[in-house]
């Protein structure tokens, strides 16, 4: 187990993708004896970095995206080595924390892998406590929502879809799944921002090809009806749980592509819809204090009032992850109609189903126009890792 594995460029097609499985084996092996893998990657059109390399663990939670990765490197004629580097750290040790703050973390600084390998091993475990479910079946497309209702809609329309393995998890999670990752997955993250920053912090670890809010929102523009939808073009970041981490100068939009495939969803299933910017905020009762919310929401021209898009956004931005907000109007406060038991039970009943079928539809489409993944190339930093995510011109290899 102590031998190099490297990938030999000039293979066949065939053989690069053999030699690929085979490498995400032995990444598999030594991770189960014990050990971090060193990946090194040594790019010879490269002038400045030629060699750069990197530990990864927990492998198999997120093969398909290495087989992607190095396949592309490969095909570039990149010298590829796998070796068995330090041993795998205990997560109860007390220095673990020190060892994942990315407080002084510099997320643009070119590296072979975004992670490093204990910050990828908490964030796996806690994922796995949140929603119930093993990282590995997490598909390359995951929908956000906060109500039980989309769950049960998710159910109905994927009956055979992979469920929590118990009743009492914080974040019930359903997978739908396709080979080599390609379905879609839905979590329930629970309300506020606090949750959204919870759930995208660790689900960045996996790196999916697109993540998308599929919520409720308080409609806050004269010529919107309760039912209507609203796709985000941009975010007021009012709940400010990333300003330190984030300025809250950095323009956040969603993905361009995700939106277009949205708004041909909505097209096609004839739905009302509204595109502008979606004002999140971490207080649950804003409409209580109004003065301030306004003036926001007049200088932001805002069409919609949420508690988790901005906060997914944001993060979805410096963890290099396409993601577009789908909401659907519940409640106008600001007009007279605010949230009440029994209009909002049938504003669910009436709504959730379709809301489903919106998104998904969207995801079906993205799927079919770019099979190899999402492009990401507008949110990368000048400096990205290696490992970066789609392109949409890899060309499939599996």
């Amino acid at each position: 187990m102590h031998e190099t594995f490297q990938i030999n460029p000039d293979a066949s097609e065939q053989g690069l993708c053999e030699q690929i499985s085979a490498a995400c084996e032995r990444m598999e092996e030594i991770y189960a004896d014990g050990f971090y893998s060193k990946l090194t990657v040594y790019r010879h059109w490269s002038k400045h970095n030629p060699e750069l390399s990197g530990k990864i663990a927990r492998p198999r939670a997120y093969r398909w995206y290495l087989r992607r990765e190095l396949l592309k490197l490969a095909r570039r004629g990149a010298e590829i080595t796998i070796t068995r580097s330090r041993p795998r750290v205990d997560l109860s040790s007390p220095q673990l924390l020190e060892m994942i703050d990315e407080t002084d973390f510099d997320l643009t600084r070119k590296k072979v892998f975004l992670f490093g390998p204990e910050r990828s091993e908490l964030s796996i475990k806690r994922l796995e406590h949140y929603t119930g479910t093993n990282a590995e079946d997490f598909q390359r497309y995951v929908l956000l929502t906060n109500y039980n209702m989309h769950i049960a809609a998710f159910i109905r329309q994927f009956p055979d879809a992979e469920r929590s393995n118990r009743d009492d998890v914080q974040m019930p999670t359903l997978h739908h799944r396709e080979d080599d990752n390609r379905g879609i997955s839905i979590v329930n993250i629970g309300v506020g921002p606090s949750n959204a920053k919870n759930l995208t912090d660790h689900l960045a670890v996996l790196r999916p090809d697109a993540m998308m809010m599929v919520g409720h929102c308080a409609g806050v523009r004269n010529h919107q009806e309760i039912g209507d939808f609203v796709l985000a073009s941009g975010y007021m970041r009012a709940d400010h749980l990333l300003d330190e981490s984030l300025p809250p100068s950095v323009p956040i939009t969603p993905s361009f592509l995700l939106n277009r495939a949205l708004a041909s969803a909505l097209d096609a299933a004839e739905l009302p819809y509204r595109i502008g910017a979606v004002y999140t905020t971490a207080d649950r009762n804003w409409e209580l204090s109004l003065r301030t919310a306004l003036e926001h929401l007049r200088v932001s021209r805002s069409i919609a009032v949420d508690m988790e898009s901005a906060t997914v956004a944001a993060n979805g931005f410096r963890y290099r992850i396409p993601n577009a907000t789908l909401l659907c109007v519940s409640d106008k406060p600001l007009h007279g109609q605010p949230k009440l038991p029994g209009a909002a039970k049938t504003f669910y009943d009436e709504t959730k189903k379709q809301h489903l079928s919106v998104a998904t539809a969207a995801i079906t489409k993205i799927k079919q126009e770019y099979p190899d993944g999402l492009p990401n190339s507008d949110i990368r930093a000048p400096d990205e890792s290696l490992l970066e995510g789609a392109d949409g011109n890899a060309g499939a290899g599996w």
